[in-house]
């Protein structure tokens, strides 16, 4: 099993969050399976809609990364407001910057 790069955003799913993992439990049952190994290219981008992830805890990230870009989908493209307030308020960025948690 593989998930290219854009399919997240190519696929209308019908089915929620809760009957898609059932399905994933299911599939292991009948395989007898206690580890499902699977591979993926996806990008989180603006337009991606989380189906399961509430809140997320992350460092602040350099521009024009993959992971803005993964945050700016969680926060619905308003991920200026927040690294304005954090550059004004002294905030260390990249890996061993501060972290926040962002609940959209």
């Amino acid at each position: 099993m593989h998930v290219k790069q854009w399919t997240p955003y190519e696929t209308n799913p019908t089915m929620t969050s809760v009957q898609a993992l059932q399905q994933i439990l299911d599939y292991l049952d009948r395989h007898h399976l206690d580890v499902l190994k699977t591979s993926t290219q996806i990008i989180i981008a603006p337009g991606y809609r989380y189906h399961i992830v509430k809140m997320m805890v992350t460092n602040f990230h350099q521009p024009q990364s993959t992971l803005l870009l993964l945050v700016s989908a969680f926060v619905n493209g308003d991920w200026k407001t927040i690294y304005r307030y954090a550059l004004s308020h002294g905030f260390r960025f990249l890996s061993y910057g501060d972290s926040s948690l962002l609940i959209p």
